[in-house]
């Protein structure tokens, strides 16, 4: 598939989904409203996520070691495998890893394109830095922000783009992240690991529909949920 498609398709699923051509996606409402079950795990550093479909059912697991921007680049990756890739039902991933297949990097294209669309960017960067491609540092904290992604991330897109120089690129890689952001008043969070143990999607739900219909057992409903943390036999205030 070449980048032209995938911009192509990139874009109409923004549309499918009510999202502008150049607004930022709020990444978990996203999961909500595509019904996409989703559960952040520790796991290798390595792993950095999978993905499941199977009929009408989607999951994806992510890994809540890695830095919240690199999650969010994550699920747009398995965004891809599940609205665009044809012809798959288990897929696991380790985005930007150098030995990629021509699929793996076609995926990680589309979450770029997905997650910074580029007259989004453009919109966000004053018209002087743009005239000389070199984009400040405290314009390309304003875009991590905005967009919810990682400095590497941004900066391979931009540089994609042409809207940097190679000088610039290597200028601004080499600034410390969490330092600067913690320089020019931005919260960190971005940059750190989180989201353990967090669930979005029904699945507490789906336990509870299963366990009342008689479909599984009692102890079947406990195991599911002690999954996500949760155990029904204890009092809850």
């Amino acid at each position: 598939m070449t980048k032209d498609i995938i911009e192509i398709r990139a874009s109409e699923l923004r549309s499918e989904w009510g999202l502008s051509s150049d607004e930022p996606i709020q990444v978990k409402p996203l999961l909500l409203k595509l019904d996409i079950l989703t559960l952040f795990r520790p796991l290798d550093d390595d792993f950095s996520g999978m993905c499941l479909k199977r009929n009408n059912s989607r999951f994806i697991l992510i890994n809540a070691n890695h830095p919240i921007g690199r999650q969010h680049f994550t699920i747009a990756h398995e965004l891809y495998h599940l609205f665009v890739q044809e012809t798959f039902e288990v897929h696991y991933c380790n985005p930007g890893s150098k030995n990629s297949s021509k699929q793996e990097k076609e995926a990680d294209f589309f979450a770029s394109v997905l997650l910074m669309p580029q007259m989004g960017i453009k919109k966000m960067i004053p018209e002087p830095e743009l005239m000389v491609k070199d984009v400040s540092l405290a314009t390309l904290l304003k875009l991590e922000h905005y967009f919810g992604v990682s400095r590497g991330a941004l900066l391979v897109r931009l540089s994609f783009l042409k809207l940097i120089s190679n000088d610039v690129f290597n200028r601004l890689t080499e600034k410390p992240v969490v330092r600067s952001a913690k320089e020019y008043g931005y919260d960190t969070t971005l940059y750190l690991p989180g989201n353990n143990g967090i669930v979005v999607g029904d699945y507490g739900v789906r336990a509870r529909a299963l366990f009342e219909r008689g479909k599984i057992s009692e102890g079947h409903y406990v195991e599911l949920l002690s999954k996500i943390g949760v155990d029904p036999t204890q009092n809850h205030d």
